[in-house]
């Protein structure tokens, strides 16, 4: 479902042409690396580890409901930040919500650490949350070609 939202999301912002560009290359990529893969016979594919988290934020109340909570829920997220927790902070374009890159190895971890921030604690925004990891079909560049007949 987060991946669905993020594709909306993406396809919804008229700004998202290099986001679009990049998704598909990346999925371009994925598609030609496992063909290239079956007939080269490479080993398996084995799982990688989650080593950030892809946290997009939704209001859910009105916007401006949030004014009186936004000093302390700033000073909280510089905190996560400087604390290396959050890697990356943008804000999004439809003015919605917030979306963070954030250095944690689970969605547990950034679960707990993004309902702790006054805008979660006062149940004001909520978070789509997706594990990221290196991209698994770069594996079968390190498969030895197979030999010749």
């Amino acid at each position: 479902m987060a991946f669905l939202r993020i594709s909306m999301y993406i396809h919804g912002n008229a700004n998202g042409g290099f986001m679009r560009s990049l998704l598909t290359s990346v999925l371009a990529f994925g598609i030609c690396a496992g063909a290239a893969g079956m007939r080269a016979q490479a080993p398996m594919m084995q799982s990688v580890p989650t080593t950030k988290v892809l946290a997009i934020g939704h209001l859910t109340v009105e916007r401006g409901a949030i004014g009186g909570v936004m000093p302390s829920e700033v000073r909280e997220t510089v905190k996560l930040y400087l604390g290396g927790k959050i890697d990356q902070w943008y804000v999004r374009q439809d003015g919605k919500g917030v979306v963070f890159v954030m250095n944690v190895t689970s969605v547990e971890e950034a679960h707990a650490l993004l309902e702790k921030l006054p805008l979660g604690v006062n149940k004001m925004m909520e978070f789509d949350l997706m594990p990221l990891g290196p991209l698994r079909p770069l594996s079968i560049l390190l498969a030895e070609p197979a030999a010749k007949p």
